[in-house]
């Protein structure tokens, strides 16, 4: 299943615009193929390169505008292709397990939308089965599909959240995430060691005592 793939026309809209998309994407944003975005990034990028006075003709330096258009299209913006986004296995609660579960210390590799430098961090999900259940894997791949995109981290946190919530069929879900964002500690105030924490909690885990219960296992 995946989860805005399988919608209709009308409730793509609507997911997208809950997961805020419509907030980075313009209308029509993959009509362009992938190997066509290349084509364009590695010119774009090889002009940028030269208004720097780099030498082209250096075997170093030559290929990197292909190279930096590759890792755009296919590795840190990612996200942004819709054919990437994962495809959700969902089982039966037949153990009739009713604690919560969590994945925590899922990597994140995200980019800001401010600068075009790395987040770094990591994530934790919590959720109480409504009836189903997700594979493990799907947690990190959910996590990895909304971080591969120009982001800022409080609309990436949600965004998880919110998927969850819909693939799950629950509103009994819990995200955290910790992250160093480079534009922080690479330049302007250059702030080595600080970290910035968000959340998104729904259903039982607005009650403190789960709230505190997941905030506890996450930490150890």
């Amino acid at each position: 299943m995946n989860l805005t793939r399988s919608k209709s026309n009308e409730d793509r809209l609507v997911i997208n615009k809950l997961l805020g998309d419509n907030h980075i994407l313009i209308p029509d944003a993959d009509e362009l193929a992938p190997a066509e975005k290349i084509k364009l990034i590695e010119k774009k990028f090889r002009d940028i390169m030269l208004i720097l006075g780099l030498d082209l003709t250096d075997d170093s330096l030559k290929d990197t505008p292909l190279r930096v258009a590759k890792m755009y299209v296919n590795e840190t913006f990612s996200g942004l292709l819709p054919e990437n986004e994962p495809s959700i296995t969902l089982f039966d609660n037949k153990y009739n397990y009713s604690e919560m579960l969590i994945e925590k210390n899922i990597p994140v590799y995200s980019c800001c939308e401010h600068h075009f430098v790395p987040i770094i961090g990591k994530a934790h999900i919590g959720y109480i089965s409504g009836g189903k259940v997700i594979g493990l894997s799907k947690l990190n791949r959910i996590v990895h599909y909304f971080a591969k995109r120009p982001q800022v981290q409080e609309r990436l946190t949600v965004q998880v959240a919110e998927y969850l919530k819909e693939a799950l069929g629950t509103e009994n879900v819990a995200v955290m995430m910790e992250a160093e964002h480079l534009c922080v500690a690479s330049r302007g105030v250059r702030d080595v060691g600080s970290s910035t924490i968000t959340s998104s909690y729904h259903g039982q885990f607005l009650d403190p005592v789960k709230r505190n219960e997941f905030n506890l296992q996450i930490k150890h």
